[in-house]
């Protein structure tokens, strides 16, 4: 099962979903506004992408953090971060078969999925 997180009114997201429907591929989407993310989870995805694939650097939230937060190493500490700010996190950030994936690139996924 394909399990996609995000935001819902993020415009990667929505392409992302609407490409997945059209293929007619089965997936579950989770709004992490509404069903808020956990510490845990977020060290799993830190694992196995590391923070500079994870975080969005380029988002409002990440320029809104102050220069201690931009400088966390700890795991635990990037994950609470994230888990109090989840648009910190690349969307949409998928978890399939394959591991843990960010990002939407419909070449990429043609050969992911197709």
């Amino acid at each position: 099962m394909i399990t996609v997180h995000g935001i819902s009114n993020c415009d990667t997201v929505k392409k992302a979903l609407r490409w997945l429907q059209q293929q007619n591929i089965a997936f579950e989407f989770r709004d992490v506004r509404k069903q808020p993310l956990t510490a845990p989870e977020v060290v799993h995805w830190l694992q196995q992408l590391g923070a500079d694939k994870l975080i969005n650097k380029r988002s409002t939230s990440w320029r809104q953090l102050d220069e201690q937060q931009k400088q966390l190493q700890d795991d635990a500490a990037i994950a609470q971060l994230i888990v109090t700010q989840p648009t910190l996190f690349k969307r949409p950030l998928v978890e399939d078969t394959q591991g843990v994936h960010v990002g939407f690139n419909e070449s990429t996924w043609q050969q992911r999925y197709l």
